[in-house]
């Protein structure tokens, strides 16, 4: 089992260089409680069933005892030790009893015992000789690195290391490395930790030290997160998660580790729920007290920074005793930073937290710890709010210097600082420089990550900086500046794609197998089966994807092309109005942009708006089932006071051509079609005004190629896209979901209702035809080709393989559209099809995620298509239409983010998107469809061709509702 060895000789004393030969495998069982915990366990326990010596059963005590400390009940593992202690001393064995000695004093620092394990590493260092007393030393050191007493433990390992490598103990030396490392990043230095680590790494791999090996790893998550290389932090944190449970054996250091990053990459409710977990464990077990304390600290940070300042509070403040009573001063001192910050939260800010965190900013700073600048950001700031200027002045000024060294988030803290001093200090200039600055770290640190939602929830680190600036801009008076900074933190995650996975075998079958098992429970759910496994199976396969995802590292820092006023107002011309609408202190600020100028109007209160479009949803819901006519005045009545809300005066100024809105994050439901002064309009809406300028300025891709997809289950049967394939000149031949009855040719003259597997379908409009004149190409089943219509009009087509058909892969006349439908509306198939398309239709279910927006689906045959699977597009198509309910939802997040269907889309190369906001009547959607793609047939925008579908439209409640529903995104 082990290579070498003195990896396993104790000491030079007498009684051990006399071991048999069968004595040795005695003395592995140590080295392999870290190697194989569980089986190093069952044979101690197996070697005290036979009755050892003492010196055996000391080992074998010794051995249960490091388990029970590790995985299992701390009041066990004393138990023991101790009994491993007084074996020791019975076996006359004074480096046995050192070698115990140490391992107690460990235990009895967990359990909050400090005094007491102090004293047995002062027993164990005076019985120990020469390799003995070094690993006592290590062990000791460990003990100084838990206590927070950084300077013991540099100067016990120092002392270790050299003994250690002189016997040539390889396992103790990486461990030693190990944790010198670790006492490094707590200090900051992640350069020499890194070196650490390196070495400790490279003797790791000539051992069998499976546990070591796996904390190595662990170490190396976090010496990654310390330079700020998120994605890496938890790629390598996961890595060790699964090397932990393969041994069995829990580690609560790494949840605590895995909750910092989390926090740090702005998922502070899944750290949460991720320590809430390992508390509960660790409780169950009757686990290390000292940890506990540790998880009840990270528990308060991550509420705090969820929102939650009374649980943080709580939690906070039980860290506090805790640390207090075990005397580990560092951790102590860190819990109190935490429990101020809730404090001053949770609204209980006070004079006497001024001297608290200016207390606390002093001590962390005696440290060495890079929490430092925080604490003295916190005591600026409440200074500051009690009008105690020159205090403020004084703390600001020491958290400032942390703005031009260390990693992202403390040059963070120091700009911040420095914001707020120039505006205590009445310096705009001042405070707009060191926001530009602050904001700037940020972006490179969001550019190294690569997955969408990381940069999203990412952007809450600025939000501070963001509001400064706007602020200072407000005042100032210039419209133009405050809509540089509206612009300069809202929506930044559509500046740049995410970063495409490689191709990753584990991604994709995950993928499937996740596609499959959704499937499977979206059909048990509607034979009434129970479906419980199937969701659990569902729920572990979404973490796994989402894990893989956070993987993935970004591009080179650099967040994309700074935001120009002049080129928005150049690209707007003289007709075309750009409304953005900015809240400060709680009020809508309109930026209304056009005519070569920017105005700037006051309107109404946020969270009036937001209670309104709320009241407009419920009233949109009800609309969609026929029998709520009277709902609809109520409707109309919630649009005018939506709309003195959100436009107030500027409405009047809008002049009478096309409207662009660039609302908040929190905005995003709004219908904005319903607003008298936007109803008749060409009306689009934009994330922000710099994703509306890349997408007016996004070409369409060559070849015109046209996409129409048909998913399962909807009431209408997806009725609008047989007749649409028909109106680009396809005849239909018989296939799955058509039904056996032959469509019209080319003609929409002839009402049919056809029946399949869809249902009956209602009766067709009878709108002009579409001037295409390319045969449509369908895909139906097995997806092989099929020959529709009269082969002399080079119909084409694609179906169920029966007798007649052309074999798969037959060539498809440029331009037509292909039909996805059936069992051909498979995600593969569907993904490839869309793939660098000039227009795709997609008439399916819609279903939003708000508690994993990136897992928001559309239904097809095989399962949901979701956003990552759309993330993986090399192009996704020029123009969409997402033809059914709540394709339009979104999550808000970070600052000022949106995650959703069409946000995953837009950085793809997709210019313009047409979805819904709110639940829709199915059949009413068919006539609007069709009526938008006659509109974009004859050249119109997505825009355009939707407000002249919407005029088109029966005048019932119904229908009104429907066209309301739908908005355009974009510019295409």
């Amino acid at each position: 089992m082990i290579q070498t060895r003195t990896c396993v000789t104790w000491c030079a004393a007498t009684t051990i260089l006399e071991v048999t030969a069968g004595s040795d495998s005695v003395f592995d069982l140590l080295p392999m409680v870290f190697a194989a915990p569980n089986e190093a366990l069952a044979r101690a326990e197996g070697l005290l069933d036979a009755a050892p010596p003492p010196l055996h059963a000391s080992i074998a005590h010794q051995v249960i005892g490091i388990w029970q400390r590790d995985f299992g009940d701390t009041r066990l593992a004393l138990a023991h030790l101790r009994r491993a202690r007084d074996l020791a001393a019975r076996a006359d064995s004074p480096e046995r009893e050192a070698d115990v000695l140490a391992t107690l004093g460990v235990a009895l620092v967990h359990t909050g015992r400090t005094r007491q394990g102090l004293a047995a590493f002062e027993r164990g260092v005076a019985r120990g000789t020469g390799h003995t007393r070094a690993r006592v030393l290590y062990r000791r050191a460990y003990v100084w690195w838990v206590l927070g007493r950084h300077g013991e433990a540099l100067e016990d390992v120092r002392r270790a290391i050299v003994v250690l490598r002189q016997a040539g103990d390889v396992i103790w030396t990486a461990r030693a490395l190990t944790l010198r490392a670790t006492v490094h990043l707590a200090l900051g230095a992640v350069e020499r930790a890194e070196a650490d680590f390196a070495a400790a790494e490279e003797l790791w791999g000539t051992t069998d030290q499976e546990h070591d090996k796996a904390d190595a790893v662990e170490s190396r998550g976090l010496a990654a997160f310390r330079s700020g290389d998120v994605p890496a932090a938890l790629r390598l944190l996961d890595e060790a998660s699964e090397r932990y449970a393969a041994l069995g054996t829990p580690m609560f250091m790494l949840n605590i580790r895995r909750s910092e990053v989390m926090m740090a990459a702005g998922l502070a409710p899944e750290a949460l729920a991720e320590v809430d977990q390992a508390i509960t464990v660790l409780d169950g077990i009757g686990g290390q007290s000292t940890r506990k304390a540790e998880l009840l600290l990270v528990a308060a940070r991550a509420a705090r920074l969820a929102g939650d300042a009374q649980t943080a509070v709580a939690r906070a403040a039980v860290a506090v005793r805790l640390f207090a009573a075990q005397r580990r001063t560092w951790y102590e001192t860190h819990a109190r930073l935490v429990l101020i910050e809730a404090r001053v939260a949770a609204g209980r800010g006070a004079g006497r937290l001024v001297a608290d965190a200016a207390a606390v900013a002093e001590k962390l700073a005696s440290f060495g710890a890079p929490a430092a600048p925080e604490a003295s950001l916190l005591a600026g700031r409440i200074a500051l709010d009690l009008g105690w200027t020159a205090d403020a002045e004084r703390h600001l000024a020491v958290a400032a210097r942390s703005r031009h060294s260390g990693p992202p988030l403390a040059r963070m803290t120091g700009w911040a600082a420095q914001a707020l001093r120039a505006r205590a200090a009445g310096s705009t200039r001042g405070v707009l420089e060191a926001c530009r600055r602050g904001l700037d770290v940020l972006d490179d640190h969001r550019m190294t990550l690569g997955a969408s939602e990381l940069r999203a929830r990412a952007t809450a680190q600025g939000a501070e900086l963001a509001a400064l600036a706007q602020e200072a801009s407000l005042a100032s008076g210039g419209p133009r500046r405050l809509l540089v900074w509206s612009e300069r933190w809202r929506a930044t995650v559509l500046t740049a794609p995410p970063a495409r996975p490689p191709a990753d075998p584990v991604l994709l079958s995950d993928l499937t197998a996740f596609r499959e098992i959704a499937a499977r429970a979206e059909e048990a759910r509607m034979e009434g089966r129970p479906v419980a496994a199937l969701e659990r199976e569902q729920r572990r396969l979404e973490r796994e994807i989402r894990a893989r995802t956070l993987h993935m590292r970004g591009e080179a820092p650099g967040g994309g092309d700074r935001f120009d006023v002049g080129r928005l107002l150049a690209a707007l011309g003289d007709d075309v109005r750009l409304v953005e609408l900015a809240v400060l202190d709680g009020r809508v600020q309109v930026l209304l942009c056009g005519q070569g100028r920017v105005r700037r109007f006051e309107a109404g209160l946020l969270a009036e708006a937001e209670r309104e479009a709320e009241h407009v949803q419920a009233g949109l819901r009800r609309l969609a089932h026929p029998g709520a006519e009277a709902r609809l005045p109520v409707v109309e009545a919630a649009g005018r006071r939506l709309e003195e809300l959100l436009l107030g005066p500027a409405a009047a100024h809008l002049g009478a051509g096309p409207v662009v809105v660039v609302p908040p994050g929190r905005l995003h439901r709004v219908p904005w079609a319903l607003l008298p002064a936007l109803r008749d309009r060409v009306l689009s809406v934009s994330p922000s005004a710099t994703s509306w300028l890349r997408a007016r300025e996004t070409a369409p891709p060559s070849g015109g190629r046209h996409i129409l997809v048909r998913g399962p289950g909807l009431a209408s049967g997806g009725a609008e896209v047989p007749l649409l394939a028909e109106g680009y000149g396809a005849q239909a031949m018989p296939s799955e979901g058509y039904g056996a009855q032959a469509m019209p040719s080319g003609d929409y003259g002839t009402p049919v209702t056809p029946t399949g597997s869809h249902g009956p379908r209602a009766p067709r409009p009878e709108p002009d035809r579409l001037r295409h004149k390319a045969p449509a190409t369908r895909v139906d089943g097995a997806g092989k080709a099929a020959a529709e219509g009269n082969a002399a009009d080079g119909a084409v087509a694609v179906g169920n393989g029966e007798p007649g058909y052309p074999a798969p892969g037959l060539p498809v006349a440029r331009g037509a559209p292909v039909v996805l439908e059936g069992d051909g509306a498979r995600v593969p198939r569907v993904l490839r099809e869309l793939d660098g398309a000039a227009l795709a239709h997609i008439a399916a279910h819609g279903t939003f995620r708000a508690d994993s927006p990136l897992f928001s689906s559309l239904r097809m045959a095989d399962g949901p298509l979701i956003v990552h699977d759309f993330e993986r597009l090399d192009r996704s198509p020029y123009r969409i239409i997402l033809s059914c309910c709540d394709t339009a939802r979104f999550a808000s997040v970070g600052a000022d983010e949106l995650l959703g269907l069409v946000t995953a889309l837009l950085p793809l190369g997709t210019a313009g998107v047409v979805a819904c906001t709110a639940p829709v009547n199915d059949a009413a959607v068919v006539p609007l469809m069709l009526a938008l793609h006659k509109g974009l047939d004859a050249g119109l925008s997505l825009a355009e061709a939707l407000r002249d579908a919407r005029a088109a439209l029966p005048g019932d409640a119904v229908h009104q509702a429907t066209g309301w529903a739908f908005s355009a995104f974009g510019a295409a």
